[in-house]
């Protein structure tokens, strides 16, 4: 039974125990605290009855002490399973009931506290980050567990493919499903990712992304920790305190999602100097979302930092990057060591270059299962490899770039396939256009029709009628896109709908195809 990978962990905290891991809100917590303290935690939660293989939720904000339960979790050998903290009401006590968790972590005082106090009523055990007094007989103390736990001989460490993290997708039909990882699959995935982009322990990462999603949770807290980094953490992103970190805490790296670097870029039009702050950073990265290539180009012009762009999912962990060295914008690069890509067509055949096809995925981070749903997960694989559900094209030297998701990224129209994403990127350089995204509405001749929803800019004068915009948009793409592609309806909204990420959730845009099934 192997431990080589959860061996390497642990390893890790205890290779430079009086370097600063994690600095938050101005306290510092050393890799020796965190290893001492999860111990601690894992100790407490043994005594109060939770074994290896119990489900533990993790409901509570960004802060260090999510980390510590990660790591003590993973030292009793619980699953750790963290809850998007936006959910609310049947969303989370959905996840509580699949998941069978024994026991949830919450912050005293927060909305997320209140939701599992109003909705959850059962017998799991409530551990409270910040509470006074004594504990309820179904509560435990956070505090308490990490500085009054009887001490005692080591636990032995799970094995590498016991299950270390059950993360619930945020698909966009039906109830979510949790995605089984093993230990070998995080740290090996993880571990391939971050030698490619040449992390080290000089390195300090400004980390402002939500611990509930593979992106922040396994890039973001396990990279740091595997590569003995110290974690700049934030409980939320601001531009500024990012800029901040930069220059005035030593931050090299940052991880963010597009949204994030559309503030950034906002920032520093206000504020030019802050530009060389972020001059002295070693490497950017992008994920989650596509990056305008727009962005790409801005930001580099401003920090002269190409930011370095790659693709991923909770089922399959990071399976595309863009090399260190040569980063293409528009593009994800290609196949991180250990994952194979394969673009097929309709039919299941090799996609031509420049032609999309669907992402199909052989993965060192690959998900054990989804939970509960054996049929769900044999469906999901054809011939050993995963059916991401996403659509790609690869140039000729193998640069893949997203187009989207295959559901709710193209539209049929007249016969014809058409990519949102290559709408969008026209539109969005039209001047009144702030965000824009393109949907399909069911059209009873057509099939689907093109439909823009757009998020103007500030002026002065009167916004334009949707009709008078369309004509204008109509007439802006037809010196970039064929007749066909050009938007049949434009939908003027204050705010697009986005995920916890800033992901835009276009099945919840007003009557898009999906939206109305």
């Amino acid at each position: 039974m192997s431990r080589e990978h959860v061996e390497r962990l642990f390893a890790a905290l205890e290779a430079r125990p009086e370097k600063p891991a994690i600095v938050f809100e101005g306290r510092t917590w050393t890799f020796a605290e965190l290893d001492r303290l999860a111990a601690s935690y894992a100790r407490g939660l043994a005594a109060a009855g939770i074994e290896s293989g119990d489900r533990v939720a993790v409901f509570a904000e960004t802060c260090p002490e999510v980390i510590i339960a990660l790591l003590g979790h993973y030292r009793l050998g619980a699953i750790h399973v963290p809850i998007n903290t936006r959910y609310r009401g049947e969303e989370v006590v959905h996840i509580l009931a699949d998941s069978g968790a024994k026991a949830v972590l919450l912050r005293a005082g927060s909305p997320c506290a209140g939701v599992v106090e109003e909705r959850a009523n059962d017998s799991r055990f409530r551990i409270w980050i910040g509470a006074q007094g004594t504990a309820a007989p179904s509560d435990l103390l956070f505090d308490r567990l990490v500085e009054g736990s009887p001490t005692g001989g080591s636990m032995p460490l799970p094995a590498d493919e016991d299950p270390a993290i059950l993360l619930y997708t945020s698909g966009t039909t039906g109830k979510s499903k949790g995605v089984e990882l093993s230990f070998r699959a995080v740290v090996a995935n993880t571990d391939s990712v971050t030698r490619l982009w040449r992390f080290s322990p000089e390195d300090r990462m400004a980390l402002a992304l939500p611990l509930f999603h593979v992106h922040g949770l396994g890039l973001g807290v396990h990279g740091a920790l595997l590569n003995g980094m110290t974690l700049l953490l934030f409980e939320r992103f601001e531009a500024r305190r990012i800029a901040e970190a930069f220059e005035k805490d030593g931050a090299t790296v940052f991880q963010g999602v597009p949204t994030m670097y559309v503030k950034l870029l906002e920032l520093l039009a206000g504020e030019p100097a802050l530009a060389r702050a972020l001059s002295r950073a070693r490497l950017f990265t992008a994920g989650s979302a596509a990056l305008a290539a727009d962005d790409f180009r801005s930001f580099e012009e401003l920090t002269g930092h190409r930011i370095l762009e790659r693709y991923g999912m909770s089922e399959t962990l990071f399976t595309l990057s863009n090399p260190y060295e040569d980063r293409r914008p528009g593009t994800v690069g290609l196949p991180v060591p250990g994952c194979e890509v394969r673009l097929v067509d309709e039919s299941g055949a090799e996609a031509a270059p420049g032609e999309p096809g669907e992402i199909l995925v052989k993965s060192n981070g690959m998900m054990t299962r989804y939970w509960g749903r054996p049929g769900e997960t044999a469906a999901s694989f054809r011939d050993g490899w995963f059916a991401t559900g996403d659509m790609a094209r690869q140039d000729r030297d193998g640069y893949g770039t997203i187009l989207g998701r295959k559901s709710v990224d193209f539209v049929k129209s007249g016969g014809f396939k058409i990519s949102t994403r290559e709408v969008e990127d026209v539109l969005r350089r039209h001047p009144l256009i702030r965000e824009v995204a393109v949907v399909g509405a069911s059209d009873r001749v057509w099939g689907q029709r093109v439909v823009a929803a757009v998020v103007l800019r500030s002026a002065a004068g009167p916004s334009p009628s949707s009709e008078a915009l369309l004509e204008e948009l109509s007439a802006f793409c037809a010196r970039s896109l064929a007749d066909y592609k050009r938007p049949r309806e434009v939908r003027i909204l204050e705010d697009l709908p986005r995920n916890a990420l800033g992901k835009i959730q276009k099945h919840r845009i007003p009557g898009s195809t999906r939206e109305e099934t």
